[in-house]
């Protein structure tokens, strides 16, 4: 298994439509750059949050979230509430070949202003657009920007395709499509 390189990432996007839209080169002249790099592909976050509030003191259980444990908004620019955290998706749409996974990371200049960003792996077989999980750290609100760069996927091929995929088990969260809460 080993980690791919841009041209790989390329061609996997336009013969194969793995990433949708795709962006062919780093963006960055006054953005959180996105696009293709050397090993991997800095997505975009959409303009869709739903930020976590405890108005309504509910308890966080990821076998029963409670729909009111957030607040929608479409935005540019998400403010999230200090020691708290907001659900966002992709504005890329990711088919996940059967031989590939992928391991998802946020962007360091996020990271250095205290805020985190956890995307599990994408399996073989996986599609749909990211739900992505932007936690802040700090005591203090903390921006996020939509239609910019919010963390780094790093594809791995393996030396042959696994033998049952995601899309093979019907996995709970196959061909999402906007932000998706926990499923059980």
């Amino acid at each position: 298994m080993g980690l791919k390189p841009d041209h790989w990432i390329r061609r996997m996007a336009l013969e194969h439509g793995m990433i949708e839209p795709f962006v062919e080169k780093q963006v960055r002249e006054g953005v959180i750059s996105y696009g293709l790099s050397s090993y991997g592909y800095d997505l975009r976050v959409a303009d869709e949050f739903k930020v976590f509030t405890d108005v309504y003191g509910a308890v966080v259980d990821p076998k029963g979230f409670a729909p009111n444990s957030f607040v929608d908004f479409k935005t540019d620019v998400c403010v999230v509430p200090p020691n708290s955290f907001a659900l966002a998706r992709s504005i890329e749409y990711f088919r996940i070949p059967r031989n590939v996974l992928t391991i998802c990371l946020g962007k360091s200049t996020y990271a250095r202003t205290g805020i985190v960003v956890n995307v599990t792996p994408f399996e073989p077989g996986w599609e749909g657009y990211v739900t992505l999980e932007i936690s802040n750290t700090t005591p203090l609100p903390a921006k996020v920007y939509a239609n910019e760069g919010l963390c780094q996927v790093l594809f791995f091929e393996g030396d042959e395709p696994c033998e049952i995929t995601y899309a093979d088990r019907k996995g709970k969260y196959q061909g999402q499509t906007g932000v998706t809460p926990p499923r059980l």
